[in-house]
């Protein structure tokens, strides 16, 4: 068997190891005792090695004087458990309805076993975690999701219940932010808690927008399975601004389900937080690139 360099891969000295450290020096003061609240979903919760690289991510944004606030999905997970239950799924317009006996299912595994596991990564990265979910001291007041579709036949427009799903009515992040002045990190799954004392359950996209926005924070990372907006040649756009995002959107360049993803940023960038990217978790390191490097590692979406 070859040496690294006889297979292609040249050895990392100790000197470029410094220069890249220093390199990164402006980039750790950007974000120094900054907020920072990470969606981590998609592929990347499902493969060890990705959500161990998360982990050690995470763990080193924090050591650098960055407060990371991760906020976490499980669709694929609820779905396997759903299946294993022998529990029916609904679906209406094409989502899935959360029912009474789903949304015990939901909490489980969202506040449960997930959660629980990414508190476990972190700290085995060396990270102090500690999860929580929407519903603890009342982090988010949730309000029944109301989505309306029209039949394009008969142009009338009807209201899906789509059950236990729910949308942010008002956010309290007191909590978060006296476990990560704790130097903690807080681990948050997307549930919600109505006035009335109902569990909802929330998309994790739009818990950590509103997270984001309620906290003011520096960045919004949205980790996802694309690797950002493309062009129409489908090459990525590394930024854009939001008049230049809305124009996209206009102009056919952004389609399907990147339109709601798209819009949602923007709605972010006006409400306050700097910025928000769209990143690939399915790459490794992909927090710290982003973050910590000139080249970033998707789309940032700010204000113009």
């Amino acid at each position: 068997m070859g040496s690294s360099a006889e297979a292609g891969y040249m050895p990392i000295t100790p000197h470029t190891h410094a220069v890249i450290l220093s390199e990164a020096l402006p980039y750790m003061q950007r974000y120094d005792q900054q907020n920072v609240v990470v969606k981590y979903g998609g592929h990347a919760m499902g493969d060890a090695e990705l959500s161990s690289c998360f982990a050690k991510d995470i763990t080193l944004l924090e050591q650098s004087g960055v407060k990371p606030v991760v906020v976490h999905g499980g669709g694929p997970q609820i779905g396997r458990l759903l299946d294993r239950l022998q529990i029916k799924s609904e679906f209406a317009d094409g989502l899935r309805v959360t029912d009474a006996a789903t949304v015990e299912i939901v909490e489980m595994v969202l506040a449960g076993s997930i959660n629980k596991q990414i508190v476990a990564a972190i700290n085995q990265a060396g990270g102090r975690a500690c999860g929580i979910s929407g519903k603890d001291a009342n982090l988010l007041i949730a309000k029944k999701l109301e989505r309306r579709v029209r039949d394009p036949q008969s142009n009338i427009e009807r209201v899906i219940d789509l059950g236990f799903v729910g949308e942010p009515e008002e956010v309290n992040p007191r909590i978060v932010e006296v476990i990560a002045s704790g130097d903690l990190i807080p681990v948050v799954a997307p549930l919600g808690v109505s006035r009335d004392g109902m569990t909802y359950n929330i998309n994790a996209d739009t818990f950590a927008s509103a997270l984001a926005t309620a906290m003011k924070a520096k960045r919004l990372l949205l980790l996802t399975d694309v690797v950002g907006v493309l062009d129409k040649e489908g090459r990525l756009i590394p930024k854009l601004t939001v008049s230049e995002a809305r124009a996209l959107i206009e102009d056919g360049t952004i389609t399907g389900g990147m339109i709601p993803k798209v819009q949602g940023c923007i709605d972010v960038v006006e409400a306050g937080v700097e910025a928000v990217v769209i990143i690939n978790g399915k790459v490794p390191h992909a927090v710290l690139t982003e973050l910590f490097t000139q080249h970033g590692a998707g789309t940032l979406i700010e204000r113009d």
